[in-house]
């Protein structure tokens, strides 16, 4: 299925082999940290600059940056077999807590430029492109965009305080960046996986609604119910609001009912 492409990705690739691109493959793309540069007015291309001409000081990086002029990647991750960048202590807890590994082996790392003093970036457009990629990452890895986000300032809050720092001075919030990424996503797909998505996003529903009818002892035959659900879900999906009200005017007469259905 295709995504809107609103926007190029550009390769800047740094050079392979140093402490800030090490050229190792990640096993899988799990989950998406959004991080800003802390640089007030400094661009992508200068972001990117500087790693290169750091790239053996230390072990510092990111997937990509993003200003109002383009998406630029620094280290591969959609333009090619995806590697690790370094963009989270390892010694944090809480990603594996959250995802079950590392940022730096599993997840992708994006970088906010904004300006604020300066005044030489152009935040909207630079948090379009921004809001824009991490939905398009979150559709090329199969990541649930409401889940699959989590800020820098997160993961390691003694220490740092981004995405919120560029945000701020946007006029803009956490919980709006992770509200307009899932607006994106789902304005970037086509008509037919937007249904698809909605479809199994119902059948998903009808499944836990069925297991907890199963637990208060409301409904039997919980496999069968579920295959009927996956057979022909436009027919079965239209029944379950209507079995769940009976269900309940059966229990305003009986606290619990004997035999179940």
């Amino acid at each position: 299925m295709t995504f809107k492409m609103k926007y190029p990705i550009k390769k800047k690739y740094l050079t392979k082999g140093t402490k800030r691109r090490s050229g190792i493959k990640m096993p899988k793309v799990g989950f998406i940290v959004a991080h800003d540069t802390g640089n007030d007015g400094s661009t992508a291309l200068q972001n990117i600059k500087y790693y290169e001409n750091s790239n053996n000081v230390m072990s510092a990086s990111a997937h990509i940056f993003v200003d109002d002029i383009g998406i630029y990647e620094c280290i591969p991750l959609l333009t090619d077999t995806p590697e690790k960048a370094w963009h989270v202590l390892y010694q944090k807890p809480l990603d594996n807590q959250i995802f079950g590994d590392d940022a730096n082996d599993i997840a992708a790392g994006v970088e906010l430029c904004f300006s604020h003093k300066r005044g030489s970036i152009n935040n909207e457009e630079a948090y379009k492109r921004y809001v824009w990629v991490i939905a398009y990452i979150c559709h090329k890895f199969g990541l649930d965009p409401a889940k699959a986000i989590i800020g820098h300032h997160i993961l390691d809050p003694q220490r740092k305080t981004d995405p919120q720092n560029a945000l701020s001075k946007m006029g803009k919030s956490y919980d709006q960046l992770l509200q307009d990424v899932v607006k994106e996503y789902y304005d970037c797909l086509p008509r037919e996986e937007l249904i698809l998505k909605l479809k199994k996003w119902q059948i998903e529903m009808a499944h836990q609604s069925i297991e907890n009818l199963n637990e208060k002892e409301l409904l039997h035959d919980v496999d069968e119910w579920k295959k009927k659900v996956e057979d022909k879900p436009d027919e079965v999906l239209k029944d379950i609001p209507w079995l769940f009200f009976v269900m309940l005017d059966r229990l305003s007469e009986n606290k619990k009912l004997e035999g179940g259905i």
